[in-house]
């Protein structure tokens, strides 16, 4: 199935609007039922910022993994978490990639806990 372009949905970060693309594929989809969402996010390892969703994505129909790109947002099913990746993570089965951001910036350089709405436009 071809991650092609599909919904618009906004992050907000203090403030400041970073628009998203979701592809057309079942997790991203998923996630655009559980919208609006305010997730707290934290660091990992470097090079991803995580948050524990409320309710976890279907893999139905999803690849068994990816290798995400910087900028991408994506869903790590075995924790449950949605992911926005600033850094090179490679390969892991269990990641679904869910679409893009725009603004790696706003993320890429806070260290504590940060808050990000997550809605439709």
């Amino acid at each position: 199935m071809p991650d092609t372009p599909g919904t618009a949905i906004t992050m907000t970060i203090d403030g400041h609007v970073t628009t998203v693309t979701l592809h057309d594929n079942p997790a991203a989809n998923a996630l655009v039922e559980q919208l609006p969402l305010t997730l707290t996010f934290d660091d990992f390892n470097g090079v991803e910022k995580t948050a524990r969703l409320p309710s976890p994505l279907s893999m139905e129909g999803m690849p068994e993994g990816a290798d995400p790109e910087i900028g991408d947002i994506g869903f790590w099913a075995p924790g449950g978490d949605l992911v926005l990746y600033y850094g090179d993570v490679g390969y892991w089965n269990g990641i679904a990639r869910l679409g893009t951001f725009d603004d790696v910036d706003a993320i890429a350089t806070r260290t504590e806990p940060f808050t990000v709405t997550i809605a439709t436009q």
